[in-house]
């Protein structure tokens, strides 16, 4: 089953700790809630993208466990050193969902066009593959938005893959030059209107509209970012519906 429309769930959301260790993770319901979005079974098929922090094989390891327990059925697509699948572009197409992990977004982007993948995951969104992420695997599919790719201090980006045509800012309600620096940017025209999420919020779009913001946490929102002609920024925060599951954990 595929979505019945191209589906990007662009996020703030992290894995649920389970108090062992650093990597004893659960998935939280913003995964469930994706795959339900795609028209997935009872075991739905989740490819993780981890490119954005080198494919490291702890996280991979700590991935696995966690979201077989849960019932879904995980893959991952590897790039470093070299793809890890035979046809990159059959396994991607053969998910319910496709999830982007977080790090750095500019080498992010830059690996997936040195390998085409850009163009492979555009394929996938339009055929009803629900792509999906985190910070990083947020903000890839916009227009650009602010990060730490460059060092410590936020820099505009405005590389991104451009599937939706917003500007995106993550972890909103994070640290403090995060949501005066988004202001700054769309004020100066370097970055278009567009959408942001706190913490444990998620957009939800569907094709290039936005559908609905989500959250896994009460008083997580989402938030829209418009320029006036004068260069000032309205902020406007957004109606967020809080997962019945993630209500239930509460």
């Amino acid at each position: 089953m595929t979505a019945d429309s191209p589906t990007i769930v662009a996020s703030s959301i992290g894995f649920r700790s389970i108090g062992r260790g650093p990597l004893d993770w659960r998935p939280g319901p913003v995964f469930r809630y994706a795959a339900d979005l795609a028209g997935a079974g009872a075991r739905p098929r989740i490819c993780f993208l981890n490119q954005a922090t080198g494919d490291p094989a702890d996280l991979l390891a700590a991935m696995y466990p966690a979201f077989t327990r849960a019932g879904f059925e995980p893959s991952h697509l590897a790039l470093f050193p070299m793809p890890n699948v035979e046809d990159v572009r059959a396994h991607l197409l053969a998910q319910d969902v496709i999830w982007v992990g977080g790090g750095s977004v500019a080498n992010l982007v830059a690996v997936w066009r040195a390998h085409g993948l850009d163009d492979i995951l555009r394929e996938c969104w339009q055929a009803g593959v629900v792509l999906g992420g985190v910070s990083a695997g947020s903000l890839c599919w916009h227009v650009g938005g602010t990060t730490d790719s460059f060092g410590p201090a936020l820099r505009p980006f405005t590389a991104g893959l451009g599937f939706l045509p917003y500007s995106n800012g993550v972890h909103y309600d994070g640290e403090e030059q995060r949501r005066p620096l988004m202001q700054r940017l769309v004020g100066a025209g370097t970055l278009p209107d567009g959408y942001a999420t706190d913490n444990w919020a998620a957009l939800v779009y569907r094709g290039e509209t936005l559908a609905e913001v989500v959250a896994e946490r009460p008083g997580a929102y989402g938030w829209e970012l418009r320029r006036s002609d004068d260069g000032t920024v309205v902020e406007e925060r957004l109606e967020t519906r809080l997962l019945p599951e993630a209500a239930q954990e509460m």
